[in-house]
């Protein structure tokens, strides 16, 4: 078990083998949670933001039988072919 020590302005400082371990680089947010048996300190790990236009391609799908149109999802299409 590690031992920290409180600066007199409050900072704290973790060792360079557990900085290492959970790969924690400067700037690094930490969440302090109070537990009834003392605190927690649990790095947070931001996701950066991004568009939806940046996510364009990431998923494909193989692709199977004949290029359909979006007409052919129409329901009122759909419901006129199928009348006699």
């Amino acid at each position: 078990m590690a031992t920290l020590t409180i600066s007199s302005t409050g900072q704290i400082v973790l060792p360079a083998d557990i900085r290492r371990r959970l790969r924690l680089m400067p700037g690094t947010q930490i969440e302090i949670i109070e537990e009834l048996d003392g605190l927690k300190l649990v790095p947070s790990h931001p996701v950066n933001p991004t568009t939806v236009a940046a996510c364009a391609g990431m998923i494909t799908a193989p692709s199977k039988g004949k290029a359909r149109r979006l007409a052919d999802f129409d329901p009122a299409l759909l419901a006129a072919k199928s009348e006699p």
